[in-house]
């Protein structure tokens, strides 16, 4: 393979250089480094783009399609406008692995010929650009999952004309609809990580905060996303990987339970370790759009074309009745919300306490109540890290070893299983006896919680992931709305804290207000197992609280 031929690190050092050239030439821009430019965001990329761009690009997926249908734009300028930023996006922060340039403008301009010969579109998302997670198989592109051994292969072996058409279930139902993908987003290596790192583009820095991580393993998506270089896109989730980059990069995300949306054809490290499946979810700019995607992915019933999908739409009677108990003026209606403040191994940092403290005074205003894997030891990882020779990024390595480890066994894996059900059988008694609690008689209806005990980790300081792999445990269901962003003036160092363990002490020791100035701050909204419409419903309703809109809120449901 191409890989093992030239080494490692020449193979990576051109599929970067590839990634740059496929930029037209007018889209390159020199920057300055990290220390004396931390945003890139907003006012900062937009004065490389010109107004029709910059009012495209600003659109959520919702305003984009509504133009596009009604003619006001085509989908060539919005295809164009979205493929502009995320290059802007890639050079300020490494958030790109592919950049399909020429085969969107083909697929928009044939998607603008159907429109004006029939005056109708082809679906429901006409003409909208889609970025993917770089694990997707698309057509024309490459998936490496962060190995550079993958690259110029099918998932590590040799192409064929078969694989090189080959797309992931989800991209067919996408595209059926009228789906453009212009761009696949950068993952850590493995996909094993909270920062996105590995040998082919290097780190994905957080564009809010250079100096921050935009996290993982989906951060090329997020990275993306908080540029506004990509309006919606597809990551995938096996301990807080479409959470953690959501969050840190003030955006919306869904992790929902196995079985809801279609995996089919999309690769895994690890594959065939099904204790803690992954799962696949859309992240968007806002709650809408999210939702929109979810959706329509279900209105495809893909189920019918992936037997590991559950047989469940979109259940508008579970989205009306969680929507009642948001709007109830009886207290024995209202919600019962829990706030998980830390889970007395590693707290929070001051900027994420006080999102807490936020969402507890949105919650009581209005009257609700509130009540305080490695089975294979490494060696598929290994394996793939051995195609080419490349060295293990550090973030994986603290995982993983240098070295692979000890397999388990079956008995021993068959132990494990026996203790995540018992897991998860006392956490299900547990929660369903908040029943004795909430003045409605109901069990809790969610609960909120930090993702992470930090805004962002600085590089290589993600050390602790329990807020969000607790929650592929458990296969909840969960959201994520961003809160706030850290101020340097508000979000001090508490020096009377006193740390809890001695991971504790090191995340408190970490924290600096100035060097995390500005950054983004989300938290995760959980409910039980399969309720993707509440949670959905509650994520629109506290969005709306926090942003002062309730009415307005009230009004879209009603209509």
């Amino acid at each position: 393979m191409a890989s093992s031929e030239k080494g490692w690190s020449l193979v990576a050092a051109e599929k970067r250089f590839a990634i740059l050239q496929s930029l037209p030439a007018e889209w390159k821009v020199v920057l300055e480094d990290r220390s004396s430019l931390k945003d890139v965001t907003g006012p900062y990329i937009e004065k490389f783009l010109d107004v029709e761009e910059i009012l495209i690009t600003n659109s959520d997926a919702v305003t984009i399609l509504e133009n596009v249908a009604n003619a006001t734009w085509t989908a060539r300028q919005v295809t164009k406008a979205f493929c502009h930023r995320a290059a802007l996006a890639h050079q300020m922060t490494n958030c790109l692995h592919e950049m399909c340039w020429e085969s969107a403008m083909a697929e928009a301009e044939r998607l603008d010929n159907y429109f004006e010969r029939h005056k109708t579109t082809v679906g429901p998302l006409h003409g909208l650009p889609i970025s993917m997670k770089d694990q997707f198989h698309i057509k024309g592109t490459e998936s490496t999952l962060g190995y550079v051994g993958w690259i110029g292969t099918f998932e590590g072996k040799r192409q064929t004309e078969t694989s090189q058409s080959f797309e992931s279930f989800i991209v067919q139902i996408l595209r059926s609809y009228g789906a453009i993908f212009f761009c696949k987003t950068s993952v850590t290596q493995a996909l094993m990580s909270g920062e996105t790192a590995n040998n082919i583009i290097g780190y994905t820095f957080n564009p809010k905060n250079r100096n921050l991580s935009a996290g993982g393993s989906s951060g090329g998506e997020g990275a993306l996303m908080a540029l506004r270089g990509s309006p919606v896109g597809f990551g995938s989730d096996i301990g807080g990987s479409i959470r953690v980059p959501a969050a840190f990069n003030g955006l919306y995300g869904i992790r929902p339970s196995v079985g809801r949306l279609p995996y089919r054809g999309v690769p895994i490290s690890m594959d065939g370790q099904e204790s803690i499946p992954c799962v696949i979810g859309p992240m968007a700019t806002t709650i809408r759009s999210l939702k929109l995607m979810f959706q329509t992915v279900l209105r495809s019933e893909p189920w019918s074309g992936d037997p590991m999908v559950l047989e469940l739409p979109w259940r508008q009677q579970h989205e009306h009745q969680t929507w009642a108990a948001c709007h109830s003026q009886s207290s024995a209606s209202n919600l019962t919300i829990g706030i998980f403040r830390h889970d007395g191994v590693v707290g929070v940092d001051p900027p994420v306490q006080r999102a807490l403290d936020m969402m507890e005074s949105a919650l009581r205003r209005e009257g609700h109540n509130y009540e305080t894997w490695m089975f294979d030891g490494g060696q598929d990882i290994h394996h793939n890290l051995g195609i080419s020779g490349e060295p293990i990024v550090p973030q994986l390595e603290m995982a993983f070893g240098s070295t692979p480890g000890t397999q388990k066994n079956a008995s021993e894996i068959a132990a494990i299983n026996v203790k995540l059900r018992e897991y998860r059988t006392r956490y299900f008694d547990y929660w369903n006896s908040t029943s004795n609690l909430s003045p409605s008689g109901r069990p809790a209806d969610a609960f909120i919680s930090a993702i992470a005990p930090f805004a962002a980790p600085l590089p290589q300081q993600y050390t602790h992931n329990a807020y969000s792999t607790t929650i592929n445990v458990l296969d909840y269901t969960a959201t994520v709305l961003p809160v706030t962003t850290v101020d340097q003036e508000i979000d001090v160092i508490d020096t009377q804290y006193q740390p809890l363990t001695k991971k504790d002490r090191l995340r408190h020791e970490n924290y600096d207000p100035e060097l995390y100035h500005g950054a983004h701050v989300g938290l995760q909204i959980v409910t039980q197992r399969l309720q993707e419409e509440k949670a959905v419903v509650l994520t629109e309703y506290l969005d709306s609280l926090l942003k002062g809109d309730y009415s307005t809120a009230m009004g879209d449901q009603a209509a």
